[in-house]
């Protein structure tokens, strides 16, 4: 007799999918943003132990960046990149919103140069002159 054909896995704990998708380095990281209010399914706030299953739309919120995806596969091991990213797609608005805010960063730091050395005792006292002016 031969053993029973493994069907593949029905759902996956939310945060282990977010950790194995690659989407935060630690699956705590993912269990403290989802109880944060960082991830939706559906447009609603989920647990960390919800069963995500193939077709769930999930819009991801980390840091300054937010992504809408859409399960493409399971998973609750954590793989390299290229296997992370076929676990999910990317609308395309979710694209260009990302790369929309990218280049208004980047705009925003045009302009702005380091110093090239450390300031000299002369302009450190005029630093210093300049923070008593705004303590005032």
């Amino acid at each position: 007799m031969t053993p029973p054909a493994q069907d593949p896995q029905a759902s996956v704990r939310l945060d282990v999918w977010l950790w194995a998708a690659r989407f935060f380095r630690t699956r705590s990281l993912a269990k403290q943003a989802v109880e944060t209010g960082k991830v939706d399914v559906a447009g609603q706030r989920a647990k960390s132990s919800r069963a995500l299953r193939v077709g769930d739309a999930l819009q991801v919120t980390r840091g300054e960046e937010s992504f809408e995806v859409v399960v493409r596969g399971l998973s609750d091991t954590r793989g390299p990149a290229p296997v992370a990213q076929a676990l999910y797609e990317e609308s395309e608005a979710s694209k260009a919103r990302r790369e929309q805010h990218r280049l208004q960063r980047a705009a925003m730091r045009d302009g702005y140069r380091p110093p090239e050395h450390k300031p000299d005792k002369r302009a450190r006292r005029l630093i210093q002159a300049l923070g008593d002016i705004d303590a005032l």
